[in-house]
């Protein structure tokens, strides 16, 4: 049985990065997340350490409190509205269906979260954080960086698909005109947000004029 879509207000956001490329799309949405006054509760990998540094330049600490106050220095952001968890944090609300957010978004998820997730197998609290969210039918946005695609990913991802996740691509468009990379990551991001309700200004819908954040 699917879920529905938001069907509550969106306060808390549980949001994990993975080892797939793409992590500007994940440092966008935790921006602007935190600043539409979203808590963000946000699980990382190991192998995501790893693209931080390739992509960005961006040293994540291993340890959950050092990497809240890297971001947080970084995006000039509030610390009471991003709290950090450790991969075997198993007493982190993420973890309990009796505690769950709002909403999840893996961004990016490398094929081998998304096949975690499918599988149900919960090794660490990122797979454990979106099994909850599967199983108390709260939204979940899954955005798959890999190409091309085997049978393997695609089964996977209409496996989630079936079970009313959201598929989410970052496939930018190019109507809108984009002048930069940045212009770029915030189309991908600016559907994110839409799939979680949250109101931002990084495109202007059709029609309307741009009101960039």
């Amino acid at each position: 049985m699917l879920y529905p879509s938001v069907s509550r207000p969106v306060r808390t956001v549980t949001l994990a990065w993975t080892g797939a490329s793409g992590l500007p799309y994940g440092l966008r949405l935790l921006e602007c997340l935190v600043r539409a006054d979203i808590t963000v509760w946000l699980l990382y990998s190991q192998a995501a350490q790893i693209v931080a540094q390739q992509e960005c330049g961006l040293t994540l600490p291993s340890q959950p409190a050092q990497c809240r106050a890297v971001l947080c220095e970084r995006f000039g952001l509030p610390e009471n509205k991003l709290l950090v968890f450790g991969r075997d944090e198993w007493f982190a609300p993420p973890a309990s269906g009796s505690n769950p957010a709002d909403a999840m978004v893996i961004c990016p998820a490398s094929m081998g979260a998304v096949a975690a997730v499918a599988a149900g197998t919960s090794d660490h609290l990122l797979e454990r954080a979106a099994d909850v969210c599967i199983k108390e039918r709260r939204p979940l946005v899954v955005v798959p960086r890999e190409t091309p695609l085997s049978v393997i990913h695609l089964e996977n991802l209409l496996k989630l698909a079936r079970l009313g996740v959201t598929v989410l691509p970052p496939a930018p468009g190019f109507y809108t005109h984009p002048q930069s990379v940045a212009d770029m990551v915030d189309f991908v991001v600016a559907r994110i947000l839409d799939q979680l309700g949250v109101a931002h200004g990084l495109l202007p819908r059709w029609g309307e004029a741009a009101e960039k954040a």
